[in-house]
Formats: structure tokens, C-alpha cells, sequence
């Protein structure tokens, strides 16, 4: 894991520098400057930190409260072979590696990178926005994981679904299963986290960044059915997540900041362009 960690810090300080076009190392400054000032800033950060904590010890309480329900037979009753269909019309070899890539990689990067675009364009409205999004969807997310349990289609025998993942990572199981269980399907967090991204980019204004969280957030969703990973019911569970998360994050920033504190004042750079 150490080294998708090094590459997912490599694509967020890219994507900072190819969006703004300015050192993609500034927002650290602004961020710790924003932190400094702002007890709020703090608290939020600590929350997110909080419940990011608990989806990752969501397996051991699962575990500790011995829960054993299983509803991925309802859900291959209500949609059948999706899943399959999709990957025997679109697989092919060349494409595999760019959707894994998206799928572990851009997930992570997108959303920290987002932090440092709007940390850049001054806009303290959207970095709160998109704590709290965070929060919202992982909150949302751990009780279904934890009590409707839905596993991942390759697993599942009667979808006959192949687990594609395992033809560029075949160490995947080893290395990233121990981040997300195989039952913590519904709703779909790459879903949910992606198009919040896109969401809130497209309610910040800043053009470029809208593009790629488009882009990213349209292969993802792809990539999970081409994967064989999700089920289609997960794309819809997380996709209402996602407009439910995008939307409650902006109400509640503005309700956290008076409206002389929406603008970022930090350093004498104009925004720049967007």
C-alpha cells in the first residue's frame, strides 16, 4: 500500500498544478494559514478524520456484533446479469489498465486535490463543502455495510462475473481488501465519492476542474460494473448518496461560515482563471 499512497500524493500535486497552473504546493500553505485561524477548520477536519477512522474499523465491528445477513441474492434477483453484460461488451485488454488505474488511484486523488483547487481559488466555501461531503457519505454508507450486506458480483457464482481487477493487480486481494470488505457493496462509495466531487465542482464554478471530476467520476462508474465489482443497484444507491451528500455539504458550509468568511484571505495572488 505504500506505494499506491506515494503515487495517489503524486496525482493529487498534479492535478493541483495542471488545474490551477500555478506551484501545487501552495494550498499546503494556505490550508495550514486556514487552519491557524479558523477553530472550525479544525473541528471539521477532526470529524472527517473521525469517520474515516470508523470505515476503517467497520470490519471489526461488523465482526464484534456478529452479524450475518447476506442480501446479495435479492439484489442479483432484481437485476439479473448486468453486470455480466457489461463486461462481455466492452472488455478488452488495452482498456484494462486504464480503468484500474482510475478505479484505485483517482478516487482518493480527485478528492484530496479538490481540497487544494478551491484551497487555491480562495474559495473557503468549498473546502468546507467538500469536509463535510465526506462526512455525509461515510456516515450515510457504515450502517448499510454494516446491516445490509451486499458482497461484490465476482463473487457472487450465479452472476458469472469475472473479477477483471486481478488481471493488472493481481496482489489486489492482499494488498487493498483489508480497505473495504467484500460484503460493503451498497451503496457504492466510488460511486458516491466521485460524482460528489463532480457535483461540487460543478456548483464551485471552476471550469477546468469540472472537467476532470466529470471525467474521472464517468470512468469510475464504468470501471466498477467493468470491473465486476459493483451491482447495479450499488451505482443507483450511491449515485443518490451523492446528490443527497453534495447537496446537505453546501447548506451546512454556509451555515458554518458567516458570509464575510466565503472568500479565502490569504496571500495577495489573484484568483486565477477558471
Amino acid at each position: 500500500m505504500n506505494t499506491v499512497t506515494w503515487f495517489t500524493v503524486m496525482i493529487v500535486f498534479l492535478l493541483i498544478g495542471l488545474v490551477t497552473r500555478r506551484n501545487p504546493f501552495t494550498p499546503v500553505v494556505y490550508l495550514v494559514k486556514e487552519l491557524l485561524r479558523s477553530y472550525k477548520l479544525v473541528l471539521l477536519i477532526a470529524a472527517m478524520s473521525g469517520v474515516l477512522a470508523l470505515n476503517k474499523y467497520e470490519l471489526q465491528i461488523e465482526k464484534r456484533l456478529h452479524l450475518t445477513s447476506d442480501f446479495t441474492g435479492f439484489v442479483y434477483g432484481l437485476e439479473g446479469h448486468f453486470v455480466q453484460g457489461i463486461q462481455h461488451l466492452f472488455y478488452a485488454p488495452w482498456l484494462t489498465p486504464i480503468i484500474v488505474f482510475f478505479y484505485v488511484f483517482m478516487l482518493q486523488s480527485v478528492l484530496a486535490a479538490s481540497l487544494g483547487v478551491y484551497l487555491m481559488d480562495k474559495n473557503r466555501l468549498m473546502v468546507y463543502a467538500t469536509c463535510y461531503a465526506v462526512i455525509l457519505n461515510y456516515a450515510i454508507a457504515i450502517p448499510f455495510y454494516l446491516y445490509f450486506p451486499v458482497n461484490e458480483v465476482w463473487s457472487y457464482a450465479p452472476a458469472g462475473v469475472r473479477f477483471v481487477m486481478l488481471d493488472v493487480f493481481p496482489r489486489f486481494e492482499q494488498e487493498y481488501r483489508a480497505l473495504s470488505g467484500l460484503n460493503n457493496c451498497f451503496p457504492s462509495l466510488h460511486t458516491a465519492i466521485s460524482l460528489t466531487t463532480a457535483l461540487l465542482a460543478l456548483r464551485s464554478g471552476n471550469r477546468r476542474w469540472m472537467m476532470v471530476t466529470a471525467i474521472s467520476a464517468s470512468v469510475i462508474i464504468f470501471g466498477i460494473f467493468y470491473l465486476g465489482i459493483h451491482w447495479l443497484t450499488d451505482m443507483i444507491g450511491g449515485t443518490l448518496l451523492a446528490i443527497l451528500s453534495s447537496s446537505l455539504s453546501v447548506q451546512l458550509a454556509k451555515l458554518t461560515l458567516r458570509e464575510n468568511e466565503v472568500t479565502l484571505r490569504v496571500g495577495n495572488e489573484a484568483t486565477p482563471m477558471r
